[in-house]
């Protein structure tokens, strides 16, 4: 029997599959969520579900939010089911099924302006603002490391503060409202990999709020709160596989399910000034060292994903488990982290960096995730300057000229050319795709096409020792192909 998912199938759900324990029509959203894709459903919509499953406040659910075409897709899907949707955690063999509830409404998402989003921005029951909008998402010059206020999107919304079409200048604009009404601010929580991602955003919302208006940027500064935070759990993208597995296993059709690790992680600054759910209860750490924990995660697991994931699309291999299964590539990995990162990153409570090593591998190795090589090659513009570059740096600035994070660099480079070894065409996989490319091709006569790239590379293409040991593996990709490299360099 096939069950369609929304309320009204509740009670015909199989005993097998979670449910939501309280009364989603006794909820409230105090949370208002920009960017509702599936990693947001799969971590803090599920660390909200289980606080309510848990008797946890009912005026901490969930109101999505959006500022781009996809979420108006997605927010029709959800809106077909009551704003239900089932999240799989998938542990090699083993399936568990649950139907999250704590999302309970979806701001109407409008073509021009986000009239809808600055109005549920403006209701004092909305208390927490949260972001998942992708690491390219905050505006950042990456040659300088802070936000793009020159950015044609971001002046557009600063000269026209009333209309605006930008996440950042949507928070500004409920802000204001906000202080304009006597109604007390909302914390901001970024929920995205970034070092930093409080900071990062707060530097977005008061730039703009001193170019909009110096008594609006003073009023931000003293009543909103932006807490850095470090979200973990590997997410892969929705297809047909995933529909057909929820569909088979359990019976339950859903039009945006997600699947997902059995790994969570959230860390977080306790920095809210309006109040906040009781997350501590349902497993998230508060921590004043949260920059310990995000530099671990986003240097080892993230830089980790960058690292296998070129040279395994490189050589044709569709699936993370599989690249994992690969001896050279898990091993190229293994050494490059030791080698190049490990040393860069301290202790955390639970964790020191070999230990997090092992971990993160052994959740690569998840067959059940199915996550796909080209979904961690993905945006690699935006990607490598945090996830990559700060590694690097910090080896050259240690007396360390990491050859195996050059050789990951060169790849990259290789990946950018758009073709396989096998000679298969590699889909357009950059928001910069078409520069990429260009660079990426006339390297082959010159390496520094490629690094003379100043929002990626900056400094690093005026380092002897790094342009040296790119410009070796960039000549031995283009000659000897990804296997050759990859097992000259563990040789």
């Amino acid at each position: 029997m096939t069950l369609s998912l929304g309320l009204s199938s509740f009670a015909e759900l199989p005993s097998a599959v979670g449910s939501p324990k309280y009364a989603r029509n006794q909820l409230s959203a105090g949370i208002l969520h920009i960017g509702i894709g599936n990693f947001h459903r799969s971590h803090q919509g599920v660390y909200l579900n289980d606080l309510l499953n848990a008797g946890g406040d009912p005026a901490w659910a969930i109101r999505g939010a959006g500022v781009r075409q996809p979420d108006a897709q997605m927010r029709q899907m959800l809106s077909e089911q009551d704003w239900l949707y089932s999240v799989v955690e998938v542990d090699h063999q083993n399936y568990k099924a649950e139907i999250i509830g704590a999302m309970i409404d979806f701001v109407d998402v409008a073509p021009k302006g986000n009239a809808p989003l600055v109005a549920a921005m403006s209701n004092p029951e909305t208390k927490i603002v949260s972001l998942t909008v992708t690491e390219g998402g905050y505006f950042v010059d990456a040659s300088t490391g802070t936000f793009d206020i020159t950015h044609p999107d971001i002046a557009a919304d600063i000269a026209n503060p009333a209309a605006p079409n930008t996440v950042f200048g949507a928070l500004l604009a409920g802000l204001s409202a906000r202080r304009a009404e006597g109604v007390a601010a909302f914390t901001v929580m970024s929920c995205d990999n970034l070092p930093g991602n409080g900071d990062v955003a707060r530097a977005a919302v008061m730039e703009m709020a001193k170019a909009q208006d110096p008594d609006l940027a003073k009023w931000v500064a003293d009543n909103v709160t932006f807490p850095n935070g470090m979200v973990d759990r590997i997410t892969p993208a929705t297809g047909p596989r995933e529909r057909d597995l929820l569909l088979s296993k359990f019976g339950i059709q859903d039009n945006f399910p997600v699947f997902c690790e059995p790994f969570r992680q959230w860390v977080l600054e306790d920095k809210f000034v309006n109040g906040r759910p009781d997350l501590e209860s349902v497993g998230v750490t508060f921590t004043d060292d949260i920059h310990a924990f995000e530099r671990m995660k986003i240097r080892l697991l993230n830089g980790g994903h960058a690292i296998l994931a070129y040279p395994a699309a490189l050589m044709g291999i569709e699936f993370v488990h599989d690249a994992m299964g690969n001896d050279l590539i898990r091993s190229y990995l293994r050494k490059v982290l030791r080698d190049d990162v490990m040393q860069h990153v301290d202790p955390v409570a639970g964790f020191t960096p070999a230990a997090y090593i092992d971990s993160i591998c052994g959740r690569f190795e998840n067959p059940g995730v199915a996550d796909t090589t080209a979904r961690l090659c993905h945006d690699g513009s935006n990607r490598q300057p945090k996830f990559i570059i700060p590694s690097i740096r910090d080896g050259l600035k240690a007396g360390h000229v990491p050859k195996g994070l050059a050789l990951s660099s060169a790849l990259w480079c290789q990946y950018c050319k758009g073709v396989t070894d096998a000679g298969h065409v590699i889909a357009d996989n950059d928001p910069d795709w078409t520069n990429l490319q260009s660079a990426a091709r006339r390297a082959s006569d010159d390496p520094m096409a490629w690094l003379s790239q100043d929002d990626i590379y900056s400094d690093l293409a005026h380092d002897a020792g790094f342009v040296a040991a790119f410009s070796v593996a960039f000549e031995s990709l283009d000659a000897n192909g990804t296997e050759a490299t990859l097992q000259s360099y563990l040789s």
